[in-house]
């Protein structure tokens, strides 16, 4: 009764922020993303007898107690499915810095998913993969797929919610170039954030209601392969998602120096002719959206960026993949 996956995480270019349903993590909001590789978790689970409770390694340590229940939550959906009382043993790696913004929880928890249920015997469709990671982590139900992905907003009630496949990887030749701006966790995460914009931030329910029509429009052009009309809607969601997390109270600011610093050298480079974007999640690492053509470029021009310590260059990567 054991099983691995592998999920990749995914950047949204319409962003998620915001919940309608919290007991069921339904998203408020449509969002469109990108499964990138090689951001990958590789996740094992062995459901065991002998063993009194669940047991999670995470990058070699025990993991911390919030990040054990919600494993510990899944894992309890596997077993009601499946007619299970063993626990389980999970050892999950990440090959990307964890809890950074980097969309760890995304790869995480759909690996997570398929592993558990592959792991348990059961015989499961990618949506109910997809609707059991969102359950966890709203971001985990795209990492399923590969390619273009979206998520609808979710309509408070409706449990069976899951991310739709938009293109294959294969359909837009695109490179996603990350400047690191900084090290370590980020000082708060998605979820406690999320609820802070929703109780206090003015310009919550604005956002709301704009990303009805700007979630469409980006998958569009997705679609359509116009970058000219990518661009300027993906930064607009973006500034949009941090606005309204900024204007909360608390306030809620990932950005460094660093990512100021390299926002303006995208912008510029756009300027200068290169067909580049930015986009950041929810932590301080900014994302180059960019044509394969130019990515050399825009990675040396990130770089020399001031606060950039790092970058690494991402493709548009496959779905989870599952081995018993």
């Amino acid at each position: 009764m054991k099983a691995k996956a592998v999920a990749r995480a995914n950047i949204a270019l319409a962003k998620y922020w915001g919940k309608s349903d919290d007991a069921l993590n339904l998203p408020a909001v449509p969002s469109v993303s990108l499964t990138l590789d090689p951001l990958i978790t590789e996740t094992s689970v062995t459901f065991d007898e002998a063993l009194q409770s669940d047991a999670f390694v995470l990058d070699g340590e025990p993991a911390r107690a919030g990040e054990a229940a919600r494993v510990t939550a899944l894992l309890d959906e596997v077993r009601a499915a499946a007619g299970l009382d063993a626990r389980a043993r999970v050892v999950s790696v990440n090959r990307f810095p964890t809890a950074a913004g980097l969309a760890s929880s995304a790869s995480g928890f759909a690996a997570l998913s398929a592993a558990a249920s592959k792991a348990a015997g059961l015989d499961e469709p990618l949506e109910a993969l997809s609707a059991r990671a969102r359950r966890a982590s709203a971001s985990a139900a795209r990492s399923i797929w590969g390619g273009i992905v979206a998520l609808d907003a979710g309509v408070p009630g409706d449990d069976a919610l899951s991310a739709r496949p938009v293109a294959p990887a294969d359909h837009w030749d695109l490179r996603v170039v990350v400047a690191i701006t900084a090290t370590g966790r980020k000082p708060i995460g998605s979820r406690a954030a999320m609820a802070e914009s929703r109780s206090s931030s003015p310009y919550y329910r604005a956002w709301v209601e704009s990303c009805e029509a700007l979630a469409p429009e980006i998958e569009q052009a997705l679609r359509d392969r116009d970058f000219d009309a990518l661009a300027p809607r993906v930064e607009q969601s973006f500034f949009a998602m941090h606005a309204v997390a900024m204007a909360g109270r608390p306030s809620v600011l990932y950005w460094q120096a660093g990512s100021v610093a390299a926002i303006h050298r995208i912008r510029q480079l756009r300027a200068d002719g290169v067909r580049v974007c930015a986009t950041m999640d929810a932590g301080p690492h900014v994302k180059a959206i960019c044509a394969a053509e130019a990515v050399d470029q825009v990675r040396e021009a990130l770089a020399a960026t001031e606060g950039v310590s790092d970058t690494l260059v991402a493709t548009i990567g496959p779905g989870v993949e599952v081995e018993a």
